[in-house]
């Protein structure tokens, strides 16, 4: 612009060597003048972006031939379901993307707004195991130590037959926990009524304590309170495992209510997690939609937005020429005014002048009669005084400017017709935005077809393609309805007849307990320690009977129960061991992909790495996008996934192909031109110097001192000539009034006048010279950089076009690999199955029956007791009698050993009277 501006300067000098200071100022005035409206033709912001646009077009050219060639090396990845499917369908678009770089100027990098993100259900988990799940664990620990037997399953399912008999050993060897376990309780099942039924036979017998006789020894008390505290334990400790019975089966309720409920909800979320994708994936597809339609709307908008780049482009050569042409016209208003001004001061000046020289010439005509009259007296003598005066009498020659030159100059502008230029000018500058339109109307036809078959192609693949995942979304819904939601109510019967079947085992272990503790309540408080066993009170006999009753419900029962609590080991203890456990660590994840019933996720989706379910449940676990877990980058190339070199070829083609034939425009013609250019030379004749002299001629007239003369000499003559010279000197008075009082006011207006149309003149001139160089400057523009400029710019606005893909390449690139499909919610889901099984089913399952074989194991012990314990409590029959320390008598035994003889009878009714009660008694007595 320097340079312009300097070249400029430098033609607008030269051919005013020949013009004085004052033009050169006045010229360098217009100049500025001329500068200071260029810059404020351009806003801030429009000379901005302009730098920018141009800095960004000369840095940043097209790279094509990195386009093709690598769109060449696209290859189309490996069939790998649905996902790769939809995926590859929608970044169809993303190809296009693949073009020129961004203008600074293009308002591509429009923001875009983040894929939403579903909320989900809130998973109701437990916030702390069962009570007795590190019991459970424990013993399950100790019975079955060893490791997760990956390798044992996979053989059992790949090579399993009865006639393998290592494989046999090994399972048996790995399960010898549980086979110890499992013949302990068959060994219960089976020993238990059998024992049962032999101690009662035994007891009918006489045998096994079942004589009602109790042998008075003084270890008596201790042991009967030996038993009893072993008792109390042992009935403590049955209770504790009743207690645990009622509160896991409660839990075990609690959780089976509500497992339904917390499957739904999982089914749910999983169910929108698979409607959200193909959401997301519309999303995405539908930004490419708006990406096209902002395309194909500036397209059909090409006119005012390519227009108007051109028009910024040509601003600068026009504008300039446009306000030269405004000045010029300005100033010839101006110039005209004044010079009409001008002519009419001088019509004036001159019927002035001509008035009073013709006055003077009067007057003196008039003094010269006066001093040759022949009558005057004196005349003579004062003659040749005055005589030399009165010729001088006169106010000289009559100068004027001339002006002929001027009017033919504003005449020769006026035939220019600036005002109809400047008209034409403005009409073609504001002409470019429809030009435009109309050159490129059919491009913009065909660019805008091939948008809208991508848009149909893209919609074509992406309707086929998600209909899977529409289908897929009501998988899970469809599931639960077949499955837990068609059977819910079959379910709750279920669980209602187990609650209440468990509830009667819980009641049966509480009966003996019961048993246990009115035993343990009733002897002590009717036992009389003096007193003889066969005289025994009816409560601590009924405390002797509860003891009974409860090994009598522990033989009935515990058998039976003992079979639930095999069964209910096996099931929940392999579930916990072979599930649970492995579940928790990851290494049921490797059991099935190792196992070959889930075909492999890495042939399946056509991966080079080799992925594993627990690998995809870490990256869920983590909440990753599908894009990472799955390891889709492996699979499909963001970048090179379709090739979309023939759309960008069609539309660069036919932009290339694109002529904008601007018409051809002259600011001036060849006669204007010259006419300006001659138009210094036809002002030139005009000259204020004649004007300056003869104000300074007139200014040194004075006719009073003319006058003072013609007085003085009246003295000398007769009173007549005295008279007619006295007023003569009035007359000359009264025109030297005049010249004071109006000519030369005149005469000064006269020349500020030419002065300032002087000064005018040259700025036309300067105008004029200003003018002839902007339009050079512009028809040299035109001619040489205007199709440049306006291919340029065409080629700057497709690229600006085809950045909008650029932008929308990486926002979805960026929502594809970062913000689509977080699949937590498969996670969770897998998550809620274990917790639901786990903590919801199997602990609790686990806990009851440990619960259970808890309290039969104690059982035994409590039989003991019990039994024993009874015979101190109970009424005999037989007793041993004592008294002064001498023994009266020997029972002798019938041989039948249950009835007495007749003197033994005898003996036990003369010596067994009851005793007084023993005053030193206040307690029970144990």
């Amino acid at each position: 612009m320097r340079r312009e501006q300097t070249s400029e300067m430098s033609s607008l000098v030269k051919p005013m060597n020949h013009t004085s200071i004052p033009d050169i100022f006045v010229l360098i005035k217009i100049l500025a003048h001329s500068q200071l409206h260029k810059l404020s033709t351009q806003s801030d912001d429009i000379k901005f972006l302009q730098s920018l646009y141009e800095d960004a077009f000369h840095v940043c050219p097209l790279n094509r031939a990195y386009l093709s060639e690598s769109m060449r090396a696209c290859r189309r990845p490996s069939s790998g379901g649905a996902l790769r499917t939809v995926v590859g369908a929608m970044l169809l678009t993303l190809g296009l993307s693949q073009s020129g770089p961004q203008q600074t100027p293009c308002m591509a990098g429009d923001a875009r707004q983040n894929l939403t993100q579903l909320k989900y259900l809130m998973f109701q988990n437990r916030t702390a195991s069962s009570f007795m799940t590190p019991l459970v664990e424990s013993f399950l620990q100790t019975v079955q130590p060893y490791p997760f037997p990956i390798d044992l399953i996979l053989k059992l399912v790949r090579e399993f037959s009865l006639t393998n008999s290592q494989l046999i050993k090994e399972v048996m060897l790995h399960e010898v926990g549980f086979l110890v376990c499992a013949i302990f309780g068959i060994l219960y099942i089976i020993l238990m009524p059998i024992i049962g039924i032999f101690l009662a036979c035994c007891r009918c017998c006489g045998k096994c304590g079942g004589t009602m006789h109790q042998k008075q020894t003084p270890s008596i008390h201790s042991s009967r309170r030996c038993l009893y505290w072993c008792t109390i334990a042992v009935t403590v400790i049955i209770l504790a495992g009743n207690v645990c019975m009622f509160k896991s089966n409660k839990d075990l309720n609690v959780g089976v209510t509500q497992s339904p409920t917390q499957l739904n909800t999982t089914t749910r979320n999983i169910q929108t997690f698979i409607t959200s994708v193909p959401q997301q994936i519309q999303s995405v597809v539908n930004e490419s939609f708006t990406t096209i339609d902002r395309i194909a709307s500036n397209l059909n908008d090409i006119g005012p937005q390519l227009g108007s780049v051109i028009q910024d482009r040509f601003r600068g050569h026009m504008d300039p020429v446009l306000h030269s042409l405004r000045l010029l016209n300005e100033g010839t208003t101006n110039f005209s005014a004044q010079l009409q001004e001008l002519n009419s001061f001088l019509t004036q000046h001159r019927t002035t002048m001509n008035l009073l020289q013709r006055d003077i010439t009067t007057i003196r005509y008039a003094i010269t009669a006066t001093l040759n009259n022949p009558a005057c007296v004196g005349c003579a003598l004062i003659r040749p005084v005055l005589q030399p005066q009165v010729d001088r009498l006169t106010l000289g020659a009559i100068v004027t400017p001339n002006t002929d030159g001027l009017v033919a100059g504003m005449t020769q502008i006026n035939q220019t017709d600036l005002p109809s230029k400047i008209v034409e000018i403005e009409r073609y500058f504001n002409s470019i935005p429809q030009t435009v339109n109309t050159e490129t109307m059919n491009v913009v036809q065909q660019t805008t077809q091939v948008l809208e078959n991508v848009k149909t192609q893209i919609s074509n693949i992406i309707r086929t393609s998600l209909s899977a995942f529409i289908n897929l979304s009501e998988l899970p819904t469809q599931l639960y309805a077949d499955t837990i939601g068609k059977h819910s109510s079959t379910i709750e019967y279920a669980e209602d007849i187990r609650y209440k079947l468990c509830i009667v085992l819980c009641c049966v272990v509480g009966l003996v307990v019961m048993c246990n503790l009115l035993g343990l309540v009733l002897g002590p408080l009717g036992l009389k320690p003096k007193t003889d066993p066969t005289m025994r009170s009816c409560m601590a006999d009924s405390g002797g009977t509860f003891f009974m009753m409860s090994a009598g419900f522990s033989f009935l029962f515990s058998w039976l129960m003992m079979v639930l609590v095999l069964v209910l080991f096996l099931l929940g203890g392999h579930g916990h061991t072979l599930v649970c456990r492995p579940w928790s660590s990851g290494q049921l994840f490797q059991l099935i992909d190792s196992s070959g019933l889930v075909p492999n996720i890495s042939q399946v989706l056509g991966l080079r790495s080799n992925i594993s379910i627990a690998h995809i449940y870490r990256g869920c676990t983590a909440n990753q996008t599908i894009w990472k877990t799955l390891l889709m980058h492996e699979v499909i190339d963001l970048d090179q996934v379709f090739s979309t070199t023939q759309y960008l070829g069609d539309i660069q083609q036919q932009f290339d192909a694109m002529h904008i034939g601007l018409p051809a425009i002259t600011f001036l013609s060849p006669e204007v031109r010259e006419n300006l250019g001659n138009l210094s030379i036809i002002t030139n004749g005009m000259n204020s110097t004649l004007i300056t002299q003869q104000i300074n001629t007139v200014s040194n007239i004075n006719l009073n001192t003319s006058a003072d003369a013609l007085v003085n000499a009246g003295i000398a003559t007769d009173p007549p000539t005295q008279t007619r010279l006295q007023n003569h000197a009035n007359d000359l008075r009264q025109i030297q009034a005049r010249i004071e009082t109006t000519l030369i006011p005149q005469m000064t207006q006269l020349n500020s006048s030419v002065t300032v149309l002087r000064t005018k003149e040259q700025e036309i001139e300067a105008s004029v010279a200003v003018l002839l160089a902007n339009v050079a400057a512009a028809e040299g523009f035109f001619n040489t950089e205007a199709a440049a400029v306006v291919r340029n710019e065409s080629s700057s606005f497709l690229d600006c076009q085809l950045a909008h893909f650029d932008h929308y390449n990486v926002w979805a690139r960026l929502m594809i690999t970062e913000q689509m499909g977080f699949c937590k919610p498969v996670a969770e889901t897998v998550d809620a199955v274990e917790v639901i099984l786990c903590s919801y089913l199997l602990e609790s399952l686990n806990a009851f029956w440990c619960s259970m074989g808890w309290c039969l194991f104690f059982l035994i012990p409590s039989i003991i007791f019990t039994i024993k314990l009874a015979k101190y409590y109970r009424k005999m029959k037989l007793s041993d009698d004592y008294d002064d320390n001498v023994i009266a008598s020997k029972l002798n035994i019938s041989p039948n050993e249950n009835e007495l003889s007749d003197r033994d009878t005898q003996y036990w009714e003369e010596h067994t009277q009851p005793s007084p009660p023993d005053q030193s008694y206040t307690g029970i007595q144990m």
